[in-house]
C-alpha cells in the first residue's frame, strides 16, 4: 500500500504544474545546494523528468534497496543498479537527502511554512524522505519507532498539502 501510495504521488507530481518562487532550495535541501558547489558532474540532480523516470524510479524501489549500518542506500538489483539514473538516485539518496531525525523534523518544519508549490526535486527529494522515514520506522523499536513514524506522518501531510496547494487557495 505504502508503495502505491508513493508511487501515486509521484506520478500525480510529475504531472503537476510548479510554481517558481523566491525561496532557494538551499532552504529545504541544504546538502544539494553544498553537493553542487563540489562537483561539476552533477549540478542538480533530477530523478523524473519524464513518465519513464518515474517508472524507472518505481522499479528502483520495487527492487529492494539495501541500507547499509552507515545508512548508504543502494540498489541491490545490479542491472538496475548500473543505470546513469541509479547514479543521480545514489547521490541524491546519499548526499542530499537528510538521514537523521533531528534534520527530518527540521524538513517537516520548513514544509510546513513553506509557501509555495515545491519545484519538482524539492518534491521528489522529500517523497525519497518519507521512503527513508518509513525504512527507519520499520526498523526501529520502541520510542525510535514513535519518534520515525511521527516524521513520516508529518512528511506525508506536507506532501498532501503540497499536491492541493492550489485547490486550497481562497478566491479573491
Amino acid at each position: 500500500m505504502l508503495w502505491k501510495t508513493l508511487l501515486l504521488l509521484l506520478f500525480y507530481y510529475s504531472a503537476h504544474a510548479t510554481v517558481t518562487h523566491k525561496w532557494s532550495r538551499a532552504m529545504l535541501f541544504p546538502a544539494a545546494q553544498r553537493f553542487k558547489r563540489s562537483s561539476a558532474a552533477f549540478l542538480n540532480p533530477v530523478l523524473q523528468n519524464s513518465l519513464e523516470d518515474v517508472v524507472l524510479l518505481y522499479e528502483f524501489l520495487l527492487a529492494e534497496l539495501d541500507i547499509d549500518k552507515g545508512q548508504r542506500i543502494s540498489i541491490k538489483d545490479e542491472e538496475l543498479a548500473s543505470l546513469r539514473k541509479a547514479a543521480e538516485f545514489d547521490i541524491i539518496c546519499n548526499e542530499i537527502i537528510p538521514k537523521s531525525i533531528t534534520e527530518i523534523r527540521r524538513l517537516s518544519s520548513r514544509l510546513s511554512s513553506y509557501p509555495r508549490v515545491l519545484k519538482k526535486e524539492d518534491f521528489e527529494r522529500t517523497v525519497l524522505t518519507m521512503v527513508y522515514t518509513a525504512y527507519r520506522a520499520a526498523q526501529s523499536q520502541g520510542h525510535q519507532k514513535d519518534a520515525w513514524a511521527e516524521s513520516f506522518v508529518s512528511l506525508y501531510k506536507a506532501l498532501k498539502h503540497d499536491l492541493m496547494f492550489p485547490y486550497n487557495k481562497e478566491p479573491s
